[in-house]
C-alpha cells in the first residue's frame, strides 16, 4: 500500500515540474539595476596664463631717519604727523642762539684776519715784514674761514629739514626736550611713491625665469639701463582685490639665502594715492608664461589612485574608459591635464567613484540635478 502511494506522489511531482517547464513566464526574475547616474563635462581647450604667487611685505623706496645733529632745546615741530612733506620742508627747530653767537664770533675773527692779510701783503713785498709773518696771517685767515663755515652749519642744523619727498611719521620728541646727536631718531620720512614689495623666490624657479629671459634675448641685470627686465607684477591686497596699478621687478638680490634656498626679489609699484603703506603684507603675483591649447577639466574629475592620476571618459555608447593623465597648473576650480584625451571628450566630474572600466553609465550634464531612472524589473506576465 505504501509503495502505491509513493508511486502516485512521484508521478505528481514529475507532472508539476513539467508544467513549470512549459510555462517559464510564470517565474519572477531578480530586478536588473539601472546604470548609475554620473555628471559629465566636456574637456575644454584654451590658452592658460601661468601665474606664480608669493607673500610679500611693502617697504618705502626711501626710509629716511631724522635725527638732531646739534644739541639744544626743541622750540617747534613744524609738520603734521602722517602727512606728506616735500624735500626741504622744515620739520623741527632747535634753539640756535648759542650757535648764532658762535657764528658771530667766528665772523669777527675772520674779519680781523682778512684785514691782517690785506695789510701784511704789501709790507711783505717791500720786506717791511718777513714772509713768515704774512704766511702766518694767511693761515690764520684760512682757519677762521673754516670756523665760520662750521659755525654756520651748526646754525643751519638747528633747522631740521626733510631730505626727501615722502610721508612724515610720528614725532619722538616734544617741544622743550633737550636734543642732541645721541638723542635717537626724531621721526622718519618714508618715500611711498613708488613703493617696494619684497618677496622670496625659490632659486630653482628664478633660474627657470632667467633662462627663459636669456632665450628671449633679455638682459638679467638690466645692462647699462639698470632696469631688471623681469615679468610684470600684480599686487593682491588683504581684501582680496587686485591693486589697479601694475608693478615691475626692480632687482633681485645678489645672493641666495642658504637657510631657505630662496632669493629676495624686489618689485616696485606706483602709489600716487598713498593706498599702499610700508609694513603691509600682500600677495605678489607674476605672469610667467602662457600655455597654449591647454586641456582643462574640473579638479574633482581627476582621481588619485595609488599615486596615479586617472580620468573616466564616457564614450558615445555611454561606456566608461579609465585613462591615466598628468596634472599641471590649477586654474580656479579647474586643472590642466595631459594624456590620452582630447578637447570635447566627456569626463566624469561627479560620481567617479561609481564607475569602472567598460561600465555603462547614464551621463547627465555637470551640475544638473536628475532623478535616477526607474528600475527595469524584467518581469513578464504569464
Amino acid at each position: 500500500m505504501m509503495t502505491k502511494n509513493f508511486t502516485y506522489q512521484g508521478i505528481g511531482l514529475i507532472l508539476l515540474l513539467a508544467l513549470l517547464a512549459l510555462f517559464p513566464g510564470c517565474e519572477k526574475k531578480a530586478p536588473t539595476p539601472p546604470p548609475p547616474n554620473v555628471e559629465v563635462v566636456a574637456v575644454e581647450q584654451k590658452n592658460v596664463p601661468i601665474y606664480r604667487e608669493w607673500v610679500g611685505t611693502l617697504e618705502g623706496n626711501v626710509n629716511a631717519t631724522i635725527s638732531a645733529q646739534v644739541s639744544g632745546y626743541l622750540l617747534r615741530q613744524n609738520y603734521t604727523e602722517g602727512q606728506p612733506v616735500k624735500q626741504g620742508d622744515l620739520l623741527f627747530e632747535i634753539d640756535d642762539r648759542t650757535y648764532q653767537a658762535a657764528l658771530d664770533q667766528a665772523l669777527a675773527k675772520l674779519g680781523k684776519s682778512e684785514l691782517d692779510v690785506q695789510r701784511y701783503t704789501p709790507l711783505a713785498k717791500t720786506q717791511a715784514i718777513s714772509q713768515q709773518e704774512l704766511d702766518d696771517a694767511i693761515q690764520a685767515n684760512l682757519a677762521n674761514q673754516a670756523a665760520v663755515e662750521a659755525a654756520r652749519l651748526n646754525v643751519q642744523f638747528c633747522k631740521i629739514l626733510s631730505p626727501v619727498d615722502g610721508v612724515a611719521g610720528l614725532a619722538n620728541a616734544q617741544v622743550g626736550n633737550l636734543l642732541g646727536p645721541n638723542s635717537g631718531p626724531l621721526t622718519t620720512v618714508v618715500q611711498i611713491d613708488p613703493i617696494r614689495a619684497y618677496v622670496s623666490v625659490d632659486q630653482k624657479l628664478l633660474t627657470q625665469i632667467q633662462e627663459r629671459m636669456l632665450t628671449e634675448g633679455k638682459e638679467l641685470r638690466g645692462g647699462t639701463t639698470g632696469d631688471y627686465q623681469g615679468p610684470a607684477l600684480e599686487l593682491i591686497l588683504a581684501s582680496g582685490s587686485v591693486y589697479p596699478q601694475p608693478g615691475r621687478v626692480r632687482f633681485a638680490n645678489n645672493q641666495v639665502d642658504v637657510k631657505t634656498g630662496t632669493i629676495q626679489v624686489v618689485g616696485e609699484f606706483p602709489n600716487p594715492q598713498g593706498l599702499l603703506l610700508p609694513g603691509m603684507f600682500v600677495r605678489v603675483r607674476a605672469l610667467l608664461n602662457t600655455e597654449t591649447n591647454a586641456l582643462l577639466v574640473p579638479q574633482k574629475a581627476v582621481a588619485d589612485m595609488q599615486g596615479r592620476n586617472l580620468v573616466a571618459v564616457v564614450g558615445v555608447d555611454n561606456k566608461v574608459s579609465i585613462r591615466p593623465v598628468s596634472v599641471g597648473e590649477q586654474v580656479g576650480q579647474q586643472c590642466v591635464i595631459q594624456g590620452p584625451v582630447k578637447a570635447g571628450d566627456r569626463v566624469v566630474a561627479e560620481g567617479i567613484q561609481k564607475v569602472r572600466q567598460d561600465a555603462v553609465v547614464n551621463p547627465v550634464p555637470f551640475g544638473e540635478k536628475t532623478t535616477a531612472p526607474a528600475a527595469q524589473t524584467g518581469e513578464k506576465k504569464p
